[in-house]
This record gives structure tokens, C-alpha cells and sequence, in this order.
């Protein structure tokens, strides 16, 4: 199974991850995966082109592949699963398969559920349009699930690598070297000199959007950093993927789950958001996308990196 594309640090394979975890490549990679980021076709009510099981299929599915994922992390390592929100078929009534969904994988992984994060995107379009935009009887859907699983309690992470920009009243506050100490209402004590150390940050909270990005991450977090795998995939007269995962979401918990030269994976890579930012992070990567088409307009995605090679005029990096 010879990769679509490789780079400097990672590479793609086109195939099923149930074909793709017996390639040699991934083989190679079990034990020693730091980071699974992925977004997996959500359970949506209408199948879609990319591929998406419905109803109850959805859960039997990502059920049957856990424990074959939950293979190549190594002890220490993570899974972020994305999942979006779903709908029964002509209700406005959500569903709760993303939840059993959720808890399948957990189960036949024999996972720890490390934290529940949110991913905020304000600026997704009104949706269920049936319900939002006609009906007007629902509000805007503009998050996802994430989940953060493990094999162990403590897997590698560190929120320092994720600090938040402090807000002015933090900022004046460490300026002026003075607060109200003393016990507050909710009970907790805040000592004389708690809050007056500039840690470079705030710590970051369970719902990540791109109005409170760690400043490090702020260059993934605007429609440039899409604009040249648009391009490329207009060019070679290819359909962008319609369903992108957001760079930034990728970019928070590869800095938050994984240290440069890590080993990250993404079996459901789609436009491959992914390996893109664990390249720019200086992370290795490997990542697998079912459809052909996609994968190859992912290349657009490392377009300006002059590493990037197809298969067949040249070598890139491989599992260490």
C-alpha cells in the first residue's frame, strides 16, 4: 500500500482504516502512536459522499474499530475523537447516537474518558436549516463533541503549551500588583499572592473556538490557512472536502497531547487538516483517507511546503 503523498514528516495512505491498519506502515506504528486526532464521519441522518454509516450502523462500526486503534497508542498516548450533534430523520428531536456512539468506543477500547471538550465555531452556517431557518423552532448548532480518551489516568499532557491570552482586567491586575484577597462566596480562599505571578497565560478552558486561541496557534485560526487547499483542489478541478475539521481545534490538543518529533495519526483524514498542522508543529504524522479524491486534493494542503514529494519522485519520512 504505497502512500499518495509523503513529506519531510509524515505521509498518506489511501484506503479503508480497516485496510489500512494492515499496511506496513501502520504495522510499524503500533505501540507507538503519541496522539489519534480525528473526526470520524459523524452519524447524520442522510448518508453523505464522504462515507458516513447511519443509525445504528454508525455505532457498530466505530465499536468494531476501538481496540484496533487503541493498539497503536503508546502507553502514554491520547485519542481525540471529534463527533458532531445529530438529528432523527424528519424530527426536530436530536439523536443520541453520537453519545452511544461515544461510549461503544470507550467500552470496547477499554478507555479512559480523560475530559470532555467543546469546539465552538460561531460561524457555521444556521443548521438543521429545517428546524433553524424555515420552522425557526431550534436554535443555531455551532459545536461538537470532543472527546479525550486513554489507556492510563495520567496520559502526556501539559496546559502549558496552551496558554491563553490573559484578558485586560488579568493584565491590570499583574501590573498593579494588587487584588481583593479573602474568601469569596463560592467558598474558595484567594491568598494575598495567588494571582499576582505571570505565568505567560491563562489556562485554557474545556471550549476551544478562535476567539480564545493560545497565541501560538493564532495563525491557524483564519481562512488563509484554507485558502490553499481551496485553490489547489479548484485547480485540479477536485471537490473540496465538505466537511473540514477546524485547524484550530487540531492545533490545540497536538500542542496540549504531543511534543515535537511525536507520532500523530488520523485514520478519517478527509483534507488531511491533520497532518498539515502536526507538520507545521514539526510533529510526525501519519494519515489515511478512504477516498481518492480527497486524498489527493489534500496535497493541497502542502502546497508552499517544498518537502512534499508524490510517490514515485521521491522519499519521505517514515515510522521511527
Amino acid at each position: 500500500m504505497k502512500p499518495v503523498y509523503k513529506t519531510k514528516h509524515g505521509q498518506l495512505l489511501n484506503a479503508k482504516i480497516e485496510d489500512a491498519l494492515e499496511a506496513p506502515a501502520m504495522k510499524a506504528a503500533a505501540g507507538k502512536v503519541n496522539l489519534i486526532m480525528t473526526s470520524p464521519p459523524f452519524p447524520l441522518v442522510r448518508k453523505k459522499k464522504y462515507g458516513n454509516e447511519t443509525g445504528q450502523q454508525y455505532v457498530t462500526w466505530l465499536r468494531s474499530l476501538a481496540p484496533r486503534l487503541s493498539n497503536l497508542l503508546a502507553e502514554d498516548g491520547s485519542i481525540v475523537i471529534e463527533i458532531g450533534n445529530a438529528w432523527e430523520a424528519g424530527k426536530p428531536v436530536m439523536s443520541t447516537l453520537p453519545l452511544e456512539a461515544l461510549l461503544a468506543f470507550k467500552g470496547a477500547a477499554n478507555l479512559e474518558l480523560c475530559q470532555h471538550v467543546i469546539c465552538h465555531n460561531p460561524a457555521r452556517l444556521p443548521s438543521p436549516a429545517a428546524w433553524v431557518n424555515v420552522e425557526r423552532i431550534r436554535l443555531k448548532d455551532s459545536f461538537t463533541h470532543v472527546w479525550w480518551l486513554a489507556k492510563t489516568p495520567r496520559p502526556r499532557a501539559d496546559n502549558r503549551r496552551v496558554l491563553t491570552p490573559y484578558r485586560k482586567d488579568m493584565q491590570r491586575l499583574l501590573s498593579s500588583q494588587k487584588y481583593n484577597a479573602g474568601r469569596r462566596p463560592s467558598g474558595h480562599k484567594i491568598s494575598e499572592k495567588g494571582f499576582l505571578t505571570d505565568h505567560g497565560g491563562a489556562i485554557a478552558p474545556n471550549v476551544v473556538d478562535p476567539e480564545s486561541l493560545p497565541e501560538a496557534l493564532m495563525r491557524f485560526s483564519n481562512t488563509g490557512w484554507d485558502a490553499g487547499y481551496r485553490r489547489y483542489c479548484a485547480e485540479h478541478d477536485l471537490d473540496p472536502h465538505p466537511a473540514r475539521m477546524q485547524p484550530e481545534l487540531a492545533g490545540f490538543f497536538i500542542e496540549f497531547l504531543t511534543q515535537p518529533g511525536d507520532l500523530v495519526v488520523d485514520p478519517f483524514a478527509g483534507s488531511n487538516t491533520t497532518g498539515a498542522i502536526a507538520e507545521a508543529l514539526g510533529r510526525r504524522w501519519l494519515c489515511v483517507e478512504a477516498d481518492a479524491a480527497y486524498a489527493e486534493g489534500s496535497q493541497g494542503r502542502f502546497e508552499a511546503t517544498t518537502n512534499t514529494q508524490a510517490e514515485g519522485r521521491g522519499s519521505g519520512a517514515g515510522i521511527k
